[in-house]
């Protein structure tokens, strides 16, 4: 099976990384600095990461949102992980997304 985040291309991409994960900028953005921290083992949802892929996955999504909060300066952020088809997972490889919000962006979100 081919998995987009296992390319060499991809990861060669990574704005950051560590030993278990690295961050790239999403390829359809929601809003401008959207990212994603993806472990660098290929499993399906984030239910089958290991502790320390969840560790390192954490420490690069706070590295994350201080380099979006100094290049854009976001007012907010949602992180998001789709797990499985029916929740809206797309690539069936583990993947966080930190989306900034912006003031003007209008995307209201409240669980």
């Amino acid at each position: 099976m081919n998995c987009i985040f296992c390319s060499n291309m991809v990861r060669e991409n990574a704005i950051m990384e560590n030993e278990l994960a690295f961050v790239i900028h999403d390829k359809y953005p929601q809003t401008k600095g959207h990212v994603l921290v993806i472990p660098k083992r290929c499993s399906d949802n984030f239910f089958q990461t290991t502790g320390e892929e969840r560790v390192a996955m954490s420490e690069l999504l706070h590295k994350a949102k201080k380099y979006l909060d100094e290049k854009y300066s976001p007012t907010g952020y949602n992180i998001l992980v789709n797990t499985g088809k029916d929740a809206g997972q797309v690539v069936f490889h583990t993947h966080m997304h930190l989306i900034p919000r912006y003031e003007a962006d209008g995307k209201k979100v409240f669980c």
